[in-house]
């Protein structure tokens, strides 16, 4: 670690303090033999080098600007929450993102230790602050309405034209469009859909997958949420598309759904359920199908050696993007539907790479689109913190910190073998 003495230092909008002299100089000894990659911070104070020259990946050379010394105030009392809040707020800038989160992972245990000293108190209050957050049927219509409820105009900035806000499915030669159609078309042939099946779905989002299974596959679709954004618009796309005798929507919570479908098929809507509710969201599931039902899970995942630190955890996404929100693990999900009901694994797929092609393109759309952004009224504030959290989110699935399956799981009466091939 070492200042390059011929590389002028940026001008700070104050001067330093002691107190910020010795923040940076602890920020700097935390991040010190950085590996797999280089970070170059340049500050007032002038630029220091970070990390390893010797094989590391072109694409992890990162440059980060610290425009503010309060930055290195954040960083202490907050950690990571504080260093991606000093983000939004404009107090350092970045010349990639995704490079530095991916650099970060690969260092997790350097990053773990800015969580220690004043900011292990930060996190208590943020611990705090996230049980109130937790996925009663009130808080969660405030948790899905914080985010979902932001307006369906700003999401049609960047998803693609069927609206799925979830990760598509990416072969060569694949734009959004054709990887998102390319998820639906999957999950409904995993799921052996057949002309006249009754499908529930839990979490709706727009109505893209329910459409698409009406239109394509014949079915029957009953599909709930409790996002009023969500119920508005996927009425009337459904109104428009003149499907209102094959699908239904409902405004309403998932444990409050009823009856028995031949399939069931969730996008993405676990990870808003609360780690607590992993039993009660299962037990749903086996409640809602038939004896010889179907059911297909697409969900973020984390490892399972970090499921249970990641609980006690509140990240950047917990704080500012999903309140109320967790990622489980592969082995948690299948411990409580082995608890909870009597569904059996019949097949799962990995593929975390398409997540993070869909969040690179959702990030170049949204970037592309920031002045029909602001137009809408959203501040400056708001753009970073979403420029941050998809190049977050981005970063994660390169390097495999997180990733994206498909469950399909089967009641014990199911016996037809054409979902499991597809």
């Amino acid at each position: 670690m070492n200042a390059r003495a011929n590389t002028e230092p940026l001008t700070a909008s104050e001067a330093p303090r002691a107190l910020d002299r010795f923040l940076r100089k602890r920020t700097l000894a935390q991040l010190a033999g950085l590996r797999g990659g280089r970070l170059s911070l340049r500050d007032a104070e002038g630029v220091v080098e970070l990390g390893t020259d010797v094989g590391c990946d072109a694409d992890l050379v990162v440059g980060v600007d610290v425009l503010d010394p309060a930055f290195y105030r954040a960083v202490a009392a907050h950690g990571s929450v504080g260093a991606s809040e000093a983000y939004m707020d404009g107090l350092w800038r970045c010349t990639d993102l995704v490079a530095l989160v991916r650099l970060l992972v690969r260092n997790r245990g350097r990053l773990d230790g800015m969580e220690g000293g004043f900011a292990r108190l930060g996190g208590l209050a943020l611990r705090g602050w996230h049980f109130l957050n937790r996925n009663t049927r009130a808080g969660s219509r405030r948790n899905i309405a914080a985010h979902y409820d932001l307006g369906n105009d700003f999401f049609r900035l960047f998803l693609s034209r069927d609206l799925m806000y979830s990760s598509a499915y990416w072969a060569d030669g694949d734009d959004l469009e054709a990887a998102s159609s390319r998820k639906l078309e999957l999950i409904c042939r995993r799921l052996d859909l057949q002309p006249g099946d009754h499908v529930v779905e839990i979490g709706t989002g727009w109505g893209g997958l329910a459409l698409y299974a009406a239109q394509h596959f014949g079915c029957h679709v009953t599909t709930a949420t409790i996002s009023h954004e969500q119920y508005t618009l996927a009425c009337q796309r459904i109104a428009e598309a003149g499907l209102q005798d094959r699908v239904s929507v409902l405004l309403k919570d998932y444990r409050d759904l009823e009856g028995q479908y031949d399939k069931l098929v969730s996008i993405e809507m676990i990870e808003a359920i609360g780690a607590a509710y992993l039993d009660t969201y299962f037990a749903q599931l086996g409640r809602l199908l038939k004896p010889d039902g179907l059911a297909l899970i697409q969900a973020i995942t984390i490892e399972d050696h970090r499921y249970a630190q990641a609980l006690k955890a509140v990240d950047f996404i917990k704080r500012f993007v999903f309140p109320g929100s967790f990622i489980p693990s592969l082995n948690a999900m299948l411990a409580a539907k082995t608890r909870a009901s009597d569904l059996g694994l019949v097949a799962m797929e990995d593929f975390g790479d398409s997540y993070a092609r869909t969040l690179e393109a959702w990030r170049d759309r949204f970037i592309s689109n920031l002045s029909s952004v602001r137009a809408q009224g959203f501040d400056e504030r708001f753009i970073q913190m979403w420029e941050f959290y998809l190049a977050y989110c981005e970063g994660g699935f390169r390097e495999r910190s997180i990733g994206v399956s498909h469950l399909l799981l089967a009641k014990p009466g199911w016996r037809r073998e054409g979902a499991r091939a597809a």
